[in-house]
């Protein structure tokens, strides 16, 4: 039997669909098979509903072909198909994506049906995202950190060492500060202009105790190191002149114990959950004893865990005339990334959406997830993240990964394997809205995971005393080179975390979360990124094109992507020799257009030899 989902002449339209799409479904029996009927077998995840469809038997071009319109469900829906067949004998088998199989190890196709009626905006997938920790970015003016809730300490240089070790108490506090600042961020919007950059993703803003700031203390107030909402407003509007947007990190599903709302040590006035069970936010959190035993954020007593279906709650979050959803998109928001989406109930991120539409229609939501988030099982719960009531688009790991997978080794065919899967499974605006990126806060330098050679150092203090020697740091570069040229060519906002442009190298947490290097980047890989992003903002191509693998196989992926006459062309070989490559090309040469080299073509050919540990962006 031969069917293949991404093949139109298998499955009419490709991928997901809209609400009551008619689906066209055409399964071809290998010559000589005695196969009487097919039947279309289909499982409505949410409704729970099952469903049989007979296919009705064509011939055509002098070939048997089995067929059917399925109509898609009128709701929101994960539908899960596979074919039944009936052989001429009586029997009966199973065919689905792993081919004729046992029921019970059949493996079964997706097909995502989602509410095409609200719209995604498509800024954020169009452009250049840029990823700020704002503690380590840049120092606009100096504070004084005496009189700011938590027992902080401000580092006099901005190139010192992270604290990195725990406490007298065994403890990591987090509790060191550089002195980034908002003021720091604007004064170096000239420069993000320059990289391309359209959006700007900051790490939590609000007051906390911790450098990262995921303890939330205050969602009213702009930590005081950082500014204040006057310096927020100017960041937003200095930041718009510049045609540069700003996202925020919303940590909604914990707070700091050392919060206004729990206020665990008694930093507030106000009478917090921990303090009183009269407390006007005694509701948002569970105590198991009062007031010392309570849900927390995996266990971490300092991020008590939030009850988000609380009404005062959503309320003060969402829903109020003043809420915070509300009240920083009024300063100058355009948008929402939602931390630990997994965690935060779908009505919860539903009514965000809403909410955000009514206050800004154009205001963008992004989810953390980092798995395919079009089938994902969080808490024994199938999400809805992208059937058009919750989140616009998501945080791109699975990209990561795969793209990881194969510069560090791996086959390009499982690149491509696995970015289609996403492209099939996700509804063309969340898969061309999401944030592709290589790496952020949670992971490692990404010069460090394509440089560093052996095994990984396992203490915290080797660690902080390892960096890449000359040869780890060259061949990084090289490998990080061609990992930018994908993500800026590919479907989706290629996102930089900062400092990755100026070659900055580390491990893990806190060691990804150093200063930026200012007067001691790498000028040529800062000069390079300029290019990519300057390419991704002028070429339609790469902007909203669609994309077709022209090879994916070893060392060797290339990909088109294509706009009305526009064509780019994305070549690269991750492998330690040169190869071979035939590409389709119209014209008489291509121009990559990241050396300004010219490769000649012929016949509708072009023949070029891709260097190792290279990467082509060819343009007409």
């Amino acid at each position: 039997m031969y069917f293949d989902s991404r093949d139109i002449r298998c499955k009419q339209p490709y991928g997901a669909v809209t609400h009551g799409t008619q689906v066209t479904l055409s399964v071809y029996p290998e010559r000589g098979e005695a196969i009487e009927r097919v039947v279309l077998v289909v499982h409505g995840e949410f409704a729970d509903t099952w469903e049989e469809y007979e296919l009705s038997e064509l011939r055509l071009d002098g070939k048997r072909v089995f067929r059917t319109v399925y109509t898609a469900p009128a709701e929101s829906e994960l539908v899960w198909y596979h074919f039944k067949l009936l052989r001429a004998d009586g029997t009966e088998a199973r065919f689905g994506k792993n081919g004729v199989q046992p029921w019970e190890s059949l493996a079964t196709w997706q097909l995502t049906v989602y509410d095409g009626a609200g719209k995604t905006p498509d800024w954020f997938g169009r452009g250049v995202s840029y990823q700020i920790f704002p503690d380590r970015f840049r120092r606009g003016r100096r504070r004084d950190v005496s009189e700011m809730v938590g027992n902080r300490t401000l580092h006099e240089a901005w190139d010192e060492m992270v604290e990195y070790l725990p406490n007298a108490e065994g403890k990591i506090t987090c509790s060191d500060f550089f002195g980034g600042d908002l003021l720091g961020i604007e004064e170096e919007l000239g420069y993000l202009h320059s990289l391309g950059v359209t959006t700007l993703y900051l790490n939590p803003i609000f007051e906390a105790a911790s450098n990262h700031r995921y303890d939330t203390a205050d969602y009213r107030h702009v930590d005081p190191l950082l500014g204040d909402e006057d310096d927020f407003r100017s960041l937003c509007a200095a930041a718009a002149e510049h045609g540069i947007r700003v996202v925020l990190d919303g940590v909604f599903n914990h707070t700091g114990s050392n919060s206004v709302y729990f206020n665990a040590e008694g930093c507030y006035p106000d009478v917090g959950a921990a303090q009183s069970e009269d407390s006007p936010y005694a509701g948002w959190y569970h105590f198991t004893h009062f007031p010392d035993e309570y849900d927390a954020w995996w266990g971490f007593k300092t991020l008590p865990a939030i009850e988000e279906t609380d009404p005062s709650y959503i309320d003060f979050i969402i829903e109020g005339p003043d809420s915070v959803v509300r009240h920083w998109l009024r300063a100058g928001a355009s948008g929402w990334r939602l931390d630990v989406a997994d965690e935060l109930p779908g009505v919860f991120i539903e009514r965000l959406r809403r909410v955000m539409e009514e206050e800004k229609p154009d205001a963008y939501l992004l989810g953390e997830v980092w798995e395919d988030g079009s089938n994902k099982i969080a808490y024994s719960t199938r999400r809805k993240y992208l059937l058009g009531a919750q989140t616009h688009g998501l945080m791109n790991y699975p990209f990561r990964n795969a793209l990881l997978g194969y510069l560090l080794g791996g086959d390009a065919a499982a690149f491509r394997e696995s970015m289609e899967t996403l492209r099939e499974n996700y509804p063309p605006a969340a898969f061309y809205g999401a944030m592709n990126f290589l790496g952020t806060h949670d992971t490692p330098r990404i010069l460090t995971v394509l440089g560093y050679r052996g095994e990984w150092p396992q203490s915290r203090e080797t660690r902080a005393r390892t960096v890449l020697n000359a040869a780890e740091r060259c061949r990084g570069v090289r490998l990080l080179r061609i990992a930018a040229t994908v993500m800026f060519a590919f479907p989706g906002s290629p996102t930089i975390y900062y400092g990755d442009e100026a070659g900055m190298d580390g491990f893990e947490d806190p060691f990804n979360r150093e200063t930026y290097p200012w007067n001691r980047e790498d000028q040529d890989l800062v000069a390079f990124f300029r290019r990519l992003g300057q390419l991704r903002g002028a070429r339609e191509s790469l902007q909203s094109g669609t994309i077709e693998y022209l090879i994916a196989d070893g060392r060797v992926l290339a990909f088109l992507r294509a706009a009305g006459e526009e064509t780019s062309i994305a070549a690269c070989n991750a492998g330690e020799a040169p190869v071979e490559v035939c590409l389709p090309w119209e014209g008489d040469t291509a121009l990559d257009a990241l050396t300004g080299e010219r490769f000649p073509a012929a016949d509708g050919l072009l023949r070029l030899t891709l260097p190792p540990l290279r990467a082509l962006l060819l343009i007409g």
